[in-house]
């Protein structure tokens, strides 16, 4: 059987630009975490901006944060996001990102050495809200393993 990945992609509306006060600590936390998440047990990889803040340019709207990164397993992606000073930064987030009605992150599996494009992560959001979870995108909530998960790109699912 091929070794999957983990994909990962969550979304967040600042509250304000993001060099307004009000973001101050949220910009100052990110080359610390991104590090962390970089060092982590079971990182694979993760979209990264350029700059000194490392946040990621899209065509998805002026305030928008996308964070998107493969990782070997869940407990590894579990670990860094609810076992390390990733959680206290995230444990802050109503500070500065606006709550969200509909789903905000979701998951999917990708073969070893595949690197999905930041399109085939929306694409993935969009499936979850429009389906809720299943094999092709789902959460921590309503996980899938990865043997059952059958992988395609996003893109072969819209067109079955």
């Amino acid at each position: 059987m091929a070794v999957m990945h983990l994909a990962q992609l969550n979304i967040a509306h600042m509250r304000a630009p993001k060099d307004s006060p009000e973001l101050a600590d949220f910009v100052a936390a990110l080359d610390p975490v991104n590090r962390l998440a970089d060092e982590a047990p079971g990182f694979v990889w993760r979209l990264a901006g350029d700059g000194p803040e490392d946040v990621v340019e899209h065509d998805y709207g002026d305030h928008l944060v996308i964070n998107f990164s493969l990782w070997e397993s869940r407990d590894a992606l579990w670990d860094f996001v609810y076992r390390s000073a990733h959680l206290g930064v995230m444990q802050r987030r109503r500070e500065w990102f606006l709550r969200s009605a509909e789903p905000y992150t979701v998951m999917w599996w990708v073969p070893e050495g595949y690197i999905p494009a930041l399109e085939e992560g929306m694409e993935r959001l969009e499936l979850l809200k429009a389906e809720g979870s299943t094999p092709q995108a789902f959460t921590f909530k309503d996980f899938y393993d990865s043997s059952e998960a059958a992988w395609r790109p996003a893109a072969a699912e819209a067109r079955k």
